[in-house]
């Protein structure tokens, strides 16, 4: 089952540039920013409300961060759902013939269990299951 929306996920080509704007303007607490080196980027999250505004930062000119802003510029890259079985809902989406960016989960910022379903199969929306780990429930 779907808990709720964990997070968006929004790609900007600095972080410190974009800050300013989440912090100052919009008066967002950052809870913290940490490099994904398995997905070559460099993020920070901002608390709103229930959810969390996650800002990505390309590390390496071959991630799919930086291979999303150089295609369509900076923006929503993602929305994360937070479930609570990961394992389980990537079983719902093979019974269902969802295709899946990533078959299995795999260790995501914070150290949470995230896949990625493929926009294909939800009309161009990329969605990540995320699995936050138990002590942070």
């Amino acid at each position: 089952m779907v808990k709720k929306i964990d997070h968006i996920g929004i790609a900007v080509r600095s972080i410190k540039e974009a800050l300013p704007f989440y912090q100052d303007v919009l008066q967002l607490h950052l809870e913290g920013i940490e490099e994904v080196e398995s997905e070559k980027v460099r993020v920070a999250f901002l608390k709103i409300g229930e959810s969390k505004l996650e800002l990505l930062e390309p590390i390496h000119t071959d991630s799919p961060i930086a291979i999303f802003i150089e295609k369509r510029g900076e923006g929503i890259h993602h929305i994360a759902l937070a479930v609570d079985s990961i394992e389980q809902r990537l079983e719902d989406m093979k019974v269902n013939g969802i295709r899946m960016i990533n078959e299995k989960a795999k260790t995501g910022a914070g150290g949470s269990q995230i896949a990625f379903i493929h926009p294909k199969s939800t009309k161009g929306i990329l969605f990540e299951l995320c699995e936050k780990r138990k002590q942070e429930d």
